[in-house]
C-alpha cells in the first residue's frame, strides 16, 4: 500500500472519533498497538481485511468481546520460555483473550471437547496428533495462524526439496536415495573411495547425508580422504555436544536418505525465524559440523547472535514464509560460495533469548490476528523496522586506533623428512595396475587413494613372497626395493591419503641408465624391454610436534587482538577478545592454504587453536580451511624458476672450489653482506673439506644405525612417527649415496635434505639414536644449509628481487587487496555481520575486523620476505632504524617451521576519512621454532633490555602469573601510574601524530599511507643476551654488534633513549591506543628541551617469537620506526 492510502486511512480514523468520541474511546487506548513503521520500500501495507466476518459487528461491542487465540501444541512446547515470553506479551492486547488446550485434552479428548478459538495456533513437535488439530480445525474454522497440512510436508525432507525448488529458493545440489519406492531406478547407488553416485547424480565427497524424515536428526558428512577420511555425525543436542567425528567412510545401507554436495560456510550456519512475510530474524552459530561442541551461556542455552540479512536473504525468508503457509517459521540458512542456500525447514520455533524479538513477535501476531477478525479497529499493520546495515556510531572519543585488518603469512609446522625412492619393475601385475588407471593414455599414472596404494601394497607383498619362496625365480624386481615399498606404505596402519603416493612412466626402452642412485645400472648386453619407472613418494607430513606448534601459536595469535592481552595463561583469559569477537559474528575470519597435506593440517591445526575449537582436525579442514591455489595464489611463473635455476648453478660452482674461501669467492656468494651467511662462510672456510667431514660423519650414523637394529635390546624400538630402523636406514643411505657422487664431487643440492633429516632425528630420535656426533653434524649442515638455502633464491638484491617477485606477485596483489578492502570500506554482504539493535554485552557491536590468513611452504615466505626487505620500502642508507632492523634480518640465518610475517592495518576514526593520519599499519616478523640444541643465542640487535628473565625461552606456555614472575608488565616499577594502567589495558605501544608525516607504502601501493622520506635519528637499545634467534648465531658476533651499538650509541647525542626516569605527559599531544576496547587516559612523550615527540607514528614492528623443541618462548615485538619516532620495544603480551 502506498504512503499515500496509508494517510487516508490514517484520517478515516481520526475522522471517525472526532464525530463519536465516546464510541472511539477503545480505539484511543490501543493507539499503542498501531505500528505505523515503514517497510523498506516507504511503504506500509494493511492488507487484505476478512471479508467473511459479520458486518455488523460494532466497535462498542467490541468493548466487551474479545477474540479468543487457542494455542495447542504439546506441553512442552506451550510452557518453554519463549512461548511463555510471546504468550505473556499476547496477553496485553485488550481485545485478545489467550486459551492454552491442556495437553491431556488434546491427546485424549475428541475434537469436539477441546475449547473453542477464533485463532489456532497449532504446530507439530514429537507426539503430537496432527491429524486432531486438522479435524479441529476443520470442525470450529477459526483463522489458523501455521497452515496445518503444510505440517506433514515439513516433516518430509523431499517434499520440503521439492517446494523449494518449485519457489526458486536457492538449495544445495541433491539427490534422492529413496529405498521405499518400488521403482529401481530411484533408489541406485554407487559407491567409490571419494565419491557416490546416486541415481546417476555424483557427488564427491565432502557430501552430506540426510534422512528423508526430517524427525530423524542423524546427519552424515563425509571426508575426502585427501583431508583425512572419516565422518562427522550430526545429532539432535545431547548435553554440549552436537556431534562427533567417527573413522567411518561408508555411506548408510538401510533407510532413505538426501545426499547434497556439503557447502563450506567457514565454521558458521544462520537460523532465520520468520514471524509473517515481511519480518525475519536471524541468528549465527557455531556450526555444529565444525567441533561438535555445543557453546552454552550461563543459562543453558547454546550461545548465538543476531546477524543482518542482507536483502536477497529478506527474499529468500519471505518466499519461504509463504511457499510453506508457515506464519511463525524457522529455517537453517548456508552462506557459502557468496550465495546463501536453505538446507532445511523446521516450521513453527521461536528465538530462544532475545526480549527484542519476543517483543516484535507479539506485536506483529497481535495485530495479524485483530486485523484479520476485528477489521472495524482498523489497525494498521506494519512491520518493526529491522536495520539494513548498522549504523555507524562513534565509539570512542579522543584518539582510538581501531584494528581492523589482520593479514598473515604463515609456514607450516614440523614436518617428516620428505623422502622418494625409484625402482623399474617389469611384473606384469604392475602393467596391469597401469593400464587399469590410463596410463597408456598419459604415458604415466598417479595413485593416492587408499584403495589404489592397496593394491600397490598387495602387489609388493605377493612379490616378496614369491621371492622367499623361489617360486619365480624370473622376478626381477629387487627385493630390497619391494621390502621399502611395502614398508612404506605399512606405516601407521592406514592410508591418509594425504602424504603418500605413487608414480608409475611408462618407458618403452626400458629405464636410462645413471639416471639414479636409487637402481644399479643395467649391463650393456642387456636386452631392450618395456619397463615401469616407479616412483614412490612419501614423508612431508605434518609430525604431532607440528601440530602442537600450529596450536600452541594459533592460541598466542588470539593475543595479536584487541582485549586479548591478559595476565594468565593462554588457556585462561588471554585471548578472549579475539574469541569475543568472533563468536559475535564480528570478525570475518577467512583461512587459505596450500594444496600440500602439511600445510592443510597446519592451518586446521591453528585454526583450532585460534578458535579453541576441540576434536579433530579433520572437519576443521574442511570447513574453515580454503584451497590458495585453486585461485593461483601460490603459482609461481615460469621465468622465476628459470632465475633460480640459474642461480643454484653458480652457486653450485663456487661451493665446489677445494680451497678456503677467498674474499672474491665471499663476496660472489655473499653480495647482499649477510651476517648469518657471513658467520657460516666463517665457519665452513673450505666447503670441500666440509662436505667431506659431513659425508664422513652420515657414514658413521650409517653405522650406528645398523648397530642399533640389530641389537636384540634396541631393534624393536619404534622411533618417531612410526618409523623403523630399516626406513631410517634407507632414508640415510640414500642421502649419503646422493650427496657423493660418482665424479667424486659433492651434489650441493643435497645440503638442504641432509639438514632436514638430522634436525629431524636430533629433535625426535636422539634419545632412541644416541649418536654422540649428531649435534656436530647438525651444526655442520646447518652451516652450509645457511649458505645454500637463501642464496638459491637469488644472489645479488636485483636476482633476489626477481625471483621473490615471480614466486609471489599474486599473493602479494592479495594482501594488498584485502588492506585496499577495508580503507575503501567495501562490505561483503554475505558476511555474518552482528546486528547492534540485538546485541547484548557487546560494548561496541559496529566494530569488524577482517582476518585473511595464508598458510604456505618456506618458499613463499622466503619470497615476501625479500620483496619486503629489497622492495624499497624504506631507504637503509638514510634510515638508521631501518638499517639496524635489516641488520637483524640479515642475521636471521633460517625460516624455520611456523614462520610468520603478519601485516595489522589500524584506523582511526577520530580522523576525516581523507585524511593522510587515518590509517595505521604494522609489520610483524617471527623467524618460527627454535631447534632444540643451542637456544641460548644471542639476538639482532633492538631488543627491549631485561624484558623476560633469563630461562624466559624454557618458560612454558601454561605457567602462571606465579610461576612466571618475568612479565613485562612487572618490570619497571618505576613507570608512571598511566603507563602501567595502559599496559594493564593491552596497549603494545603509544601512537604519536606527526602530523606533516606522509604515508605510502611502496610495497603495496597504498594512495592514503605514505612513508616519510626524511627522518631523524635516534639511538639504539643495547641487545640482552639470554633472547634467542632461529638457527646458529656466534658468541662474537654478539660481542662485535653490542659493540658497534654502543658505538653507535655514543655519536648519537640529539636523542636520549626511552627510560622510564624522562618520561613525561605532554598537554600538545593526544595519545593512541592500540587496544581499542578500552580508552587510554594518558599517552608517554620524551621531553627534549623545546621539543616533544609522540612514540610512534606509522610503526612497522617485527615480532620475534621462537619455539623450543615443544613449546614456545614468549614472543617479542621489535617496533622499526617509519617516521620521526623513537625505537622502543614491547612484548606481544602486555
Amino acid at each position: 500500500m502506498s504512503y499515500t492510502e496509508l494517510e487516508s486511512g490514517y484520517q478515516d480514523i481520526s475522522q471517525q472519533q472526532q464525530q463519536n468520541p465516546q464510541q472511539n474511546h477503545p480505539q484511543q487506548q490501543r493507539v499503542g498497538f498501531y505500528l505505523g513503521l515503514q517497510d523498506g520500500n516507504g511503504d506500509t501495507d494493511f492488507g487484505d481485511s476478512n471479508d467473511g466476518m459479520d458486518s455488523d459487528t460494532s466497535t462498542s461491542s467490541s468493548n466487551s468481546k474479545q477474540v479468543v487465540v487457542g494455542i495447542c501444541a504439546m506441553a512442552k512446547k506451550t510452557q518453554s520460555k519463549p512461548m511463555k515470553e510471546i504468550l505473556t506479551r499476547l496477553g496485553e492486547f485488550e481485545f485478545i483473550k489467550l486459551v492454552t488446550f491442556e495437553e491431556n485434552v488434546i491427546l485424549r479428548e475428541p475434537v469436539q471437547n477441546w475449547p473453542t478459538c477464533d485463532c489456532l495456533v497449532s504446530f507439530h513437535s514429537k507426539g503430537f496428533p496432527l491429524e486432531k488439530a486438522i479435524e479441529y480445525a476443520q470442525l470450529r474454522n477459526p483463522f489458523v495462524l501455521n497452515n496445518l497440512h503444510m505440517q506433514y510436508d515439513i516433516q518430509d525432507r523431499r517434499r520440503v526439496y521439492a517446494i523449494l525448488e518449485k519457489e526458486g529458493i536457492e538449495i544445495p545440489r541433491y539427490a534422492v536415495l529413496d529405498r521405499d519406492s518400488p521403482d529401481p531406478k530411484h533408489h541406485e547407488l554407487i559407491e567409490s573411495e571419494d565419491h557416490v553416485e546416486v541415481n546417476g547424480i555424483t557427488f564427491n565427497k565432502p557430501f552430506v547425508e540426510k534422512p528423508v524424515s526430517a524427525e530423524d536428526h542423524n546427519i552424515y558428512i563425509y571426508y575426502p580422504t585427501s583431508a583425512g577420511g572419516g565422518s562427522q555425525r550430526l545429532f539432535r543436542k545431547i548435553g554440549s555436544r552436537s556431534s562427533v567425528y567417527s573413522p567411518e567412510s561408508r555411506v548408510r545401507k538401510t533407510g532413505s536418505f538426501i545426499y547434497e554436495d556439503f557447502m563450506p560456510t567457514d565454521g558458521t550456519d544462520v537460523k532465520v525465524y520468520t514471524v509473517g512475510p515481511d519480518y525475519a530474524h536471524a541468528e549465527a552459530r557455531k556450526s555444529p559440523a565444525l567441533d561438535g561442541k555445543v557453546e552454552r551461556d550461563s543459562e543453558g542455552k547454546e550461545i548465538r547472535y543476531p546477524v543482518i540479512l542482507n536483502h536477497s536473504e529478506k527474499l529468500i525468508s519471505r518466499k519461504v514464509c509463504l511457499a510453506f503457509k508457515q506464519t511463525v517459521c524457522g529455517f537453517d540458512l548456508l552462506r557459502a560460495n557468496g550465495k546463501s542456500y536453505v538446507c532445511d525447514v523446521n516450521g513453527f520455533s521461536f528465538v530462544k533469548n532475545s526480549n527484542k524479538y519476543y517483543d516484535d513477535c507479539a506485536k506483529i501476531l497481535g495485530n495479524m490476528i485483530l486485523r484479520e477478525l476485528t477489521p472495524t479497529l482498523h489497525i494498521p499493520w506494519s512491520v518493526p523496522f529491522q536495520l539494513d546495515d548498522p549504523p555507524i556510531v562513534p565509539t570512542t572519543f579522543g584518539k582510538m586506533m581501531e584494528l581492523r585488518c589482520v593479514v598473515a603469512v604463515i609456514r607450516h609446522g614440523d614436518r617428516t623428512p620428505k623422502q622418494k625412492m625409484k625402482v623399474e619393475v617389469r611384473h606384469p601385475k604392475f602393467f596391469e595396475i597401469f593400464e587399469k588407471y590410463d596410463g597408456y593414455k598419459l604415458g604415466h599414472v598417479k595413485l593416492k587413494r587408499p584403495k589404489q596404494l592397496q593394491e600397490i601394497l598387495d602387489i609388493a607383498r605377493f612379490l616378496l613372497s614369491e621371492i622367499h619362496t623361489k617360486a619365480h625365480a624370473e622376478i626381477e624386481e629387487k627385493e630390497s626395493k619391494l621390502e621399502q615399498l611395502k614398508n612404506v606404505l605399512e606405516m601407521y596402519g592406514h592410508f591418509s591419503g594425504i602424504n603418500r603416493k605413487v608414480q608409475m612412466k611408462y618407458q618403452p626402452k626400458g629405464r636410462p641408465r645413471g639416471s639414479s642412485s636409487d637402481d644399479t645400472n643395467l649391463a650393456a648386453d642387456q636386452p631392450v624391454e618395456p619397463s615401469l619407472v616407479l616412483i614412490l613418494k612419501w614423508g612431508g607430513e605434518l609430525t604431532p610436534a607440528g601440530r602442537i606448534q600450529a596450536e600452541e601459536l594459533g592460541r598466542i595469535f588470539r593475543c595479536m587482538y584487541p582485549g586479548g592481552q591478559g595476565r594468565s595463561d593462554y588457556s585462561g583469559t588471554q585471548g578472549l577478545g579475539l574469541l569475543r569477537l568472533h563468536s559475535t559474528f564480528r570478525h570475518d575470519l577467512k583461512i587459505y592454504a596450500s594444496d600440500e597435506g602439511r600445510v592443510q593440517m597446519t592451518a586446521a591445526a591453528f585454526a583450532k587453536g585460534l578458535l579453541a575449537l576441540e576434536g579433530e582436525l579433520t572437519p576443521i579442514l574442511v570447513q574453515m580451511v580454503k584451497s590458495a591455489n585453486t585461485n593461483g595464489l601460490l603459482d609461481n611463473d615460469c621465468d622465476s624458476s628459470k632465475y633460480q635455476n640459474l642461480a643454484k648453478g653458480r652457486l653450485h660452482e663456487l661451493m665446489q672450489n677445494d680451497r678456503e674461501f677467498s674474499k672474491e669467492d665471499r663476496e660472489q656468494i655473499n653480495p647482499c653482506n649477510s651476517k648469518s651467511i657471513t658467520q657460516a662462510l666463517d665457519f665452513v672456510k673450505n666447503p670441500v673439506d666440509c662436505c667431506h667431514h659431513v659425508h664422513l660423519l652420515i657414514r658413521e650414523l650409517l653405522h650406528i644405525i645398523s648397530i642399533k637394529k640389530d641389537d636384540p635390546k634396541t631393534k624393536d624400538a619404534i622411533l618417531y612417527h612410526g618409523e623403523t630402523w630399516d626406513l631410517m636406514r634407507c632414508r640415510w643411505e640414500k642421502i649419503e649415496k646422493d650427496f657423493s657422487t660418482k665424479s667424486k664431487l659433492f651434489d650441493i643440492s643435497k645440503i638442504p635434505d641432509i639438514y632436514d633429516c638430522i634436525k629431524y632425528d636430533l629433535q625426535h630420535n636422539q634419545h632412541t639414536l644416541q649418536y654422540d656426533q649428531a649435534e656436530e653434524l647438525y651444526i655442520y649442515a646447518k652451516n652450509l644449509a645457511d649458505i645454500v638455502i637463501p642464496q638459491e633464491y637469488g644472489l645479488t638484491p636485483q636476482e633476489k628481487l626477481a625471483i621473490g617477485q615471480g614466486i609471489c606477485s599474486p599473493l602479494l596483489r592479495k594482501i594488498k587487496g584485502d588492506l585496499q578492502r577495508n580503507i575503501d570500506e567495501v562490505e561483503d554482504e554475505f558476511m555474518n555481520r552482528l546486528n547492534p539493535h540485538y546485541s547484548h554485552g557487546v560494548a561496541s557491536p559496529q566494530r569488524h575486523v577482517r582476518t585473511r590468513l595464508y598458510f604456505t611452504s618456506e618458499s613463499h615466505v622466503h619470497s615476501l620476505l625479500t620483496v619486503l626487505r629489497y622492495g624499497g620500502l624504506l631507504n637503509v642508507v638514510t634510515d638508521e632504524q631501518w638499517r639496524r632492523a635489516m641488520d637483524y634480518i640479515s642475521m636471521v640465518s633460517e625460516l624455520n617451521y611456523m614462520s610468520q610475517i603478519v601485516i595489522m592495518l589500524y584506523e582511526d576514526p577520530t580522523k576525516d576519512p581523507t585524511s593522510e593520519e587515518r590509517f595505521h599499519v604494522e609489520l610483524h616478523f617471527s623467524p618460527g621454532v627454535n631447534c632444540c640444541v643451542q637456544k641460548n643465542l644471542p639476538p639482532g640487535p633492538g631488543f627491549r633490555p631485561h624484558s623476560h628473565g633469563d630461562n624466559a625461552c624454557n618458560v612454558s606456555l601454561q605457567s602462571s602469573d606465579e610461576s612466571n614472575p618475568a612479565r613485562i608488565e612487572e618490570e619497571n616499577d618505576s613507570n608512571s601510574g598511566e603507563e602501567r594502567e595502559g599496559k594493564k589495558r593491552g596497549t603494545t605501544g603509544q601512537r604519536s601524530s606527526d602530523r606533516n608525516a606522509e604515508r605510502t607504502s611502496p610495497a603495496f601501493g597504498f594512495n592514503r599511507l605514505e612513508l616519510r622520506s626524511k627522518q631523524l635519528k635516534s639511538k639504539p637499545i643495547p641487545i640482552g643476551a639470554h633472547h634467542t634467534v632461529s638457527g646458529h648465531e656466534a658468541m662474537d658476533l654478539a660481542k662485535r654488534l653490542n659493540e658497534e651499538l654502543a658505538s653507535q650509541q655514543q655519536q648519537n647525542q640529539q636523542l636520549r633513549p626511552i627510560s622510564p626516569d624522562i618520561r613525561a605527559v605532554s598537554p600538545d599531544c593526544e595519545p593512541r591506543s592500540r587496544s581499542f576496547e578500552q580508552r587510554p587516559t594518558s599517552g608517554v612523550c620524551v621531553k627534549e628541551p623545546g621539543t616533544y615527540f609522540w612514540l610512534p607514528k606509522n610503526v612497522f614492528f617485527f615480532c620475534l617469537s621462537h619455539f623450543t623443541t615443544n613449546r614456545l618462548a614468549y614472543p617479542n615485538y621489535r617496533l622499526i620506526r617509519t617516521d620521526m619516532v623513537w625505537f622502543t620495544y614491547l612484548p606481544i603480551i602486555a
